[in-house]
C-alpha cells in the first residue's frame, strides 16, 4: 500500500467518527473530569430510602378512599413528618436553616416556653437598723467584723472588742488589750457560736468564751506555723 492510500484510508477512518466520540476524545485530552455524580452517605436518610422503596409503593398500590377529615389529617402528618419528599438520594449536605433576624411572636413563644415567673423580693429603701461602729480602721487585711452562729456580731475598735446581739439589740464588752499588744487584727467565731477567737497586733491569737467573758488560751501564730503537726506547741492555757 502507497503513501497516498494510506492518507485517504486515515481521512476515511477520521470522517467515520460519530460526534459522540469526537467529543470524548476532545474531553480525554483536555483531561477534564468524567466522574459520575455519587450519592453523598452521610447526607442520606436511610430509613427514609428504605421505607420508599418497599413500604412507600404498597401504600400508594393499596390506598384507600378515606374520610375528609382523615385525609387532612394524613397529609399534615406527612408535612410535618417530612414524608412528602420525592428524592431518596442526597447529592450535597442540606445547608444550615437561615436565621430569623426578626423572630415573630409564634417562634419566639416555641423556643422558649413560657415559665411561672417567680415573685420578685422586695428591698428596702431605707435601712431596718443601724450599727454604729466609730474609729472602724478601713483596712483590707484586717477582719474586724465577724457574724457568729448564734446571731451574735463581733466588733474589733482599737484595742477593744465588743459584742452585738441582733436577737435584743444588746451591746457588751468582751475584752481590752492593752497598747503594748494591741491593736486587734481579727476577729473570728468558732462554728458552735460560742468560742471566739481574737488575733493582736503582735502575732498573739486569744481564744474567748464569748458566755462567760472568759480567756481560754492565747498563744502565737508564728508557733502554729513552725510546727503544725502539735497545735499545743506555743498556747497556753488560762
Amino acid at each position: 500500500m502507497d503513501a497516498g492510500s494510506l492518507n485517504s484510508y486515515s481521512n476515511l477512518k477520521g470522517q467515520s467518527r460519530c460526534p459522540l466520540q469526537e467529543q470524548l476524545l476532545q474531553r480525554k485530552n483536555s483531561k477534564e473530569n468524567m466522574d459520575r455524580f455519587i450519592p453523598n452517605r452521610s447526607a442520606m436518610d436511610f430509613d427514609y430510602a428504605h421505607y420508599m422503596l418497599t413500604d412507600g409503593r404498597k401504600i400508594k398500590e393499596n390506598q384507600t378512599v378515606c374520610s375528609p377529615a382523615r385525609e387532612a389529617y394524613r397529609k399534615q402528618l406527612a408535612e410535618t413528618l417530612n414524608m412528602n419528599r420525592t428524592r431518596i438520594l442526597a447529592f450535597k449536605n442540606k445547608p444550615p436553616a437561615p436565621v430569623e433576624l426578626f423572630p415573630t411572636e409564634h417562634s419566639t413563644a416555641s423556643a422558649h416556653p413560657t415559665k411561672s415567673a417567680k415573685p420578685r423580693r422586695h428591698i428596702p429603701q431605707s435601712s431596718e437598723r443601724t450599727l454604729d461602729a466609730p474609729d472602724l480602721v478601713d483596712d483590707f487585711y484586717l477582719n474586724l467584723l465577724d457574724w457568729g452562729s448564734s446571731n451574735v456580731l463581733a466588733i474589733a475598735l482599737g484595742n477593744t472588742v465588743y459584742l452585738w446581739d441582733a436577737s435584743d439589740s444588746s451591746t457588751s464588752e468582751l475584752v481590752t488589750v492593752d497598747d503594748e499588744n494591741g491593736p486587734v487584727t481579727s476577729v473570728s467565731w468558732a462554728p458552735d457560736g460560742r468560742h471566739i477567737a481574737i488575733g493582736l497586733n503582735n502575732s498573739e491569737v486569744q481564744l474567748w468564751d464569748s458566755a462567760s467573758n472568759r480567756q481560754i488560751k492565747s498563744g502565737f501564730n508564728g508557733m502554729e506555723q513552725s510546727h503544725p503537726h502539735d497545735r499545743r506547741n506555743g498556747w497556753s492555757d488560762c
